[in-house]
């Protein structure tokens, strides 16, 4: 059997297959209110035979959105809102549904890719961020806002109410983005965080935030679902966050009963110096996995259906996660399952689309017309 198409499991959620749909932000949202816009986004990615689909980084606050169109789930009309989506999905895709809960911090208040995605001004209807410290991410950007105890408090509490909010929808995972430079990613890393209280300095201080805010999610969450991180594994640059620090960040979160850690890289400085080519994040969730022994996804520039498969059958990682790549080919576990004589859900209205020199593609199937 195909190690891309054999079953694995996150926790108690069981996956047929090892692909994953990896968070896509979609900027699309209206007041942090999904649209018809990830109905019509989330509801084609559901049909691709990927065992699990993430939705967009959801913003926790308001402020906390790394742009103005940012999904959010901070109130009952932004709950309202996903709640649809995900219903939809259900009704016709057996998919497991994940959602990353996160917030920007000093990198909120951006503009979409497509408009230049610089920082929106308050002047233009943006918004201040908040952060460990008063630290720009720009040199040319304003400083952000230093959380004191009470906005530490006020972040705890929005992660634990959109938690809740993310567990009566019904979603099978939940992700905490530790990672790309926002917020809790900004506590790890030494470039960000200038703290000098008990939540900065030492390596055990820049973890204590993100720690907490696991550790409360952990304390909601039924085992019936499944409880992440996501993570980078090295700011790429000099005296920040590296791979050292996260093997120590996810013992500490396997010891508090983290059941999956998503493994990239960056984010955090405009100075990284990233060597981007096929499979290069790879070797931090490889060492992760090898070290640790929690089960890890793995992303990064994984395209072709073999590449894939050998991340898995060398035991580089537990699971692979697509972004770009399913964007272009939304059928993406289809053609990979063609080549690699796997199986993969499909829904009954596209059983005619099986080739017939792959009619195991989609399992047996029958038709019968008048």
């Amino acid at each position: 059997m195909s190690h891309l198409f054999s079953p694995t499991s996150i926790g108690n959620v069981e996956l047929p297959n090892r692909i994953v749909i990896a968070p896509m932000c979609e900027y699309s949202a209206e007041e942090g209110r999904a649209t018809d816009w990830h109905m019509i986004h989330l509801g084609h990615l559901a049909l691709s035979g990927a065992a699990l689909l993430f939705t967009e980084a959801t913003a926790v606050e308001a402020d906390g959105r790394i742009s103005p169109g940012d999904l959010g789930l901070w109130s009952d009309e932004t709950e309202a809102a996903l709640g649809k989506v995900v219903a939809a999905v259900r009704r016709y895709s057996p998919i497991k549904l994940g959602i990353q809960l996160g917030h920007a911090g000093r990198k909120a208040s951006s503009d979409a890719p497509w408009n230049g995605g610089q920082l929106v001004p308050e002047s233009d209807g943006g918004w201040l961020g908040w952060a460990p410290s008063a630290v720009p991410h720009n040199a040319h950007e304003p400083a952000p806002h230093a959380l004191d105890d009470a906005g530490l408090e006020r972040i705890r509490n929005a992660f634990v109410d959109s938690a809740r909010r993310a567990l009566r929808l019904g979603f099978d995972a939940i992700e905490v983005h530790a990672a790309h430079g926002y917020l809790l990613h900004q506590f790890l890393s030494p470039l960000s965080n200038q703290r000098d209280d008990a939540y900065g300095g030492s390596l055990e201080n820049r973890m204590r935030f993100p720690l907490e805010i696991f550790q409360a999610l952990r304390e909601i969450t039924p085992p019936s679902v499944a409880l992440g991180v996501r993570v980078s594994a090295t700011d790429w640059v000099e005296g920040g966050w590296d791979l050292e620090q996260t093997l120590v960040f996810a013992e500490a979160l396997k010891a508090r009963g983290c059941e999956f850690i998503d493994v990239s890289s960056g984010g955090v400085s405009p100075q990284q110096k990233i060597p981007v080519g096929p499979n290069y994040q790879v070797p931090f969730a490889e060492e992760i996995k090898r070290r640790i022994g929690m089960p890890t996804i793995t992303v990064g520039l994984i395209t072709e259906a073999q590449q894939a498969e050998d991340i898995l059958a060398q035991g580089k990682a537990d699971m692979v996660a697509l972004a770009r790549g399913m964007l272009y080919d939304p059928r993406w576990p289809w053609h990979a399952a063609a080549e690699l004589d796997g199986q993969v859900s499909a829904p009954k209205q596209y059983w005619r689309s099986q080739p017939r020199e792959l009619k195991a593609l989609f399992g047996e199937t029958r038709f019968g017309q008048r």
